[in-house]
């Protein structure tokens, strides 16, 4: 194994012809019986006769595999670093992807940088193909999904040179469907040749709860409407560039003050509230012709009384998304890692219950092994049927022959050559985020800024993690913006929680200046950043805000005299909001959410669609 993994790196790296391997895999599962080759060699995908031939070949413990998604540490299949081997052996018993592929005949691996599986483009399709060359050498030879969450904005799994983009609430700020639907074309385009085929994009919920903790600028916005616009178009460009899309979190995760990564939710919706509130954007991505949805782990008492997690719950899952909404795509859980699953249930029976439910993926369970027997034992014990398993196997294998995986599940160091982070993917990102940019307030008309009036600028503020492989901390990526424009900038980090001697320090690096740029992060009333910009506003020195994540920043910030809104700390978006402070671009953006009052949230400051122009 070691071995092939090698001699296939060393074909990918001199763009060698994928025919021989493509030619074997075709004559092998015609030699196994399968069915498939007539229609891979015809260039069409295999029809369903030819799916459930490949389904009646397979062993209970292949059909119990191609249900789950799982991690891995490694950034490759077969020849990962020692610390990898030894992640991968104390959480999941393998040394390898592709021993757990052999072990458990995997349907699919999910992509995350602390595995270490995203360290650079021709590294991640190197490690694409280790994968679908571990699912050929199984006797069903079916190719894998490999996913990631590649959100854009602040949940960006695949960092450059592969194009940054905004994120779903800049998106959102634009107001522009085609905007959204080219951000998803590029990023599934860069994607696809990666050897990614799933991406767990966009995110369909309607952020209504300016306290919600895990999805915030991850939605569109507010507004039912305008969300279920936004994510129709995005999924029509991931789709576009031939990888599946995934709405999530369905029953909708936009009003809940609780993290489901750390307990599970309780929306409060009645059936009339989610049908005006929650059920829009997914009707809309079901009509787009979505690919497979995400299942939230949150229970909603309106629409499942048991008040099981969604993602348990065959009332939400089978009753609303399948029968009421006519959906029957791939329905994939959320990571069952997450505490908001494990919460009511034990880790043995969160994989049967969801299956029960209407689920067809499983993903990322906590252990693999426990997950996997208790569905291969609930087959055996009759709680579940092998056609039930059926059901869910058909819909994913439909969905990897629409990928044309089976025709074709390789990528090239040349594709990635030809289509990662091209000049005209980063040129479609400068523009895409340049129409995001969202101004709140400009005092006394302070913006744009001219360098001959206000050229020394200090730039201060919250450095939280950027991407992988990022220009850097958004301190240092707005003064190198600043300068690039002809401003002479200096860069002080403050940190979210700027102690005394820190306010101290910025008060004084203030004097003298011309204007001074702070970037905050998630500012409450009372806090240290809050304080800092208060005492650096009380030198008299122009003090410009500019929010890094939430929108909500601008309502503790009056000692501001202007504030931008980028939605994201990522590098487009933070250029693209120095160009406006500049008046190289002007600020287009308009909230899509609205703004309460800090000493009132009951009213509205700034509302949906507010946004100042030059």
């Amino acid at each position: 194994m070691h071995h092939r993994q090698s001699s296939q790196r060393s074909q990918s790296s001199k763009g060698f012809s994928r025919r021989t391997l493509l030619a074997a895999a075709t004559a092998g599962a015609a030699a196994a019986g399968l069915g498939a080759a007539p229609a891979q060699a015809a260039g069409r995908p295999p029809s369903d006769q030819a799916l459930k031939k490949i389904i009646s070949g397979m062993t209970l413990e292949e059909k119990v595999g191609q249900l789950f998604v799982m991690r891995v540490y490694g950034h490759s299949a077969t020849d990962p670093d020692q610390t990898d081997i030894d992640a991968n052996l104390k959480e999941i018993g393998v040394r390898t992807a592709a021993e757990m592929i052999s072990k458990y005949k995997l349907g699919g691996i999910i992509y995350f940088a602390w595995a270490h599986n995203v360290r650079d483009p021709h590294q991640i399709a190197d490690l694409s193909n280790g994968i679908q060359e571990a699912g050929r050498q199984q006797p069903s030879r079916i190719p894998l999904l490999v996913s990631t969450d590649q959100e854009h904005g602040i949940v960006t799994r695949v960092g450059k040179p592969a194009t940054l983009l905004p994120g779903a609430m800049a998106l959102g700020a634009g107001g522009s469907r085609s905007d959204a639907r080219r951000a998803g074309a590029v990023a599934g385009a860069e994607l696809r040749v990666l050897g990614i085929n799933q991406d767990y994009a966009p995110d369909a919920d309607v952020n209504i709860n300016p306290a919600n903790p895990v999805i915030g600028v991850r939605s569109f916005g507010a507004d039912p409407a305008a969300v279920a616009r936004l994510a129709a178009a995005q999924v029509e460009g991931y789709q576009s560039a031939g990888i599946a899309s995934t709405a999530k979190h369905f029953p909708g995760h936009g009003d809940t003050a609780t993290d489901s990564h750390t307990g599970l939710p309780v929306i409060t919706h009645t059936r009339e509230q989610w049908e005006r509130l929650d059920a829009p954007s997914f009707k809309a991505v079901i009509a787009a012709g979505i690919d497979s949805i995400m299942t939230a782990h949150l229970v909603v008492p309106a629409l499942d009384p048991a008040e099981d997690p969604a993602t348990l719950s065959r009332p939400i899952l089978t009753g609303i998304l399948r029968e009421q909404l006519g959906y029957d795509g791939v329905v994939i859980t959320d990571s069952l890692g997450m505490e908001g699953v494990r919460t009511k249930y034990g880790d043995d029976r969160v994989p049967v219950l969801a299956l029960k439910a209407g689920v067809d993926q499983l993903l990322n369970p906590p252990s693999l092994d426990i997950s996997w027997n208790a569905v291969l034992d609930a087959v055996h014990s009759g709680e579940l049927t092998e056609e039930r398993l059926d059901v869910s196997i058909l819909r994913v294998l439909r969905l990897k022959a629409k990928l044309g995986l089976f025709k074709d599940a390789y990528v090239t160091h040349r594709g990635v050559d030809r289509t990662v982070g091209t000049r005209a993917h980063l040129a479609a990102a400068d523009r895409i985020a340049e129409r995001t940019t969202t101004l709140l307030v400009n005092k006394g008309r302070l913006l744009p800024l001219s360098r001959r009036s206000h050229k020394n600028i200090l730039v201060l503020g919250a450095n939280p993690a950027s991407p992988s492989l990022s220009d850097g901390p958004p301190t240092t990526v707005l003064g190198a913006a600043l300068t690039e424009l002809g401003f002479s900038a200096t860069v002080l980090a403050t940190g979210t929680a700027p102690g005394k001697a820190v306010v101290d320090q910025a008060v004084a690096a203030a004097r003298g200046k011309d204007a001074v740029l702070i970037g905050t992060y998630n500012v409450t009333a009372g806090s240290a950043q809050q304080a800092l910009v208060n005492a650096v506003a009380a030198t008299g020195v122009p003090v410009v805000t500019l929010s890094l994540r939430n929108p909500y920043d601008v309502a503790q910030l009056g000692a501001a005299q202007a504030h931008l809104a980028a939605y994201s700390w990522i590098d487009v978006e933070l250029r693209a909001a120095v160009r406006v402070l500049a008046g190289r671009a002007g600020p287009r953006g308009r909230l899509p959410v609205p703004v309460q009052r800090a000493d009132d949230p009951a009213q509205v400051l700034y509302p949906i669609g507010y946004g100042l122009r030059y």
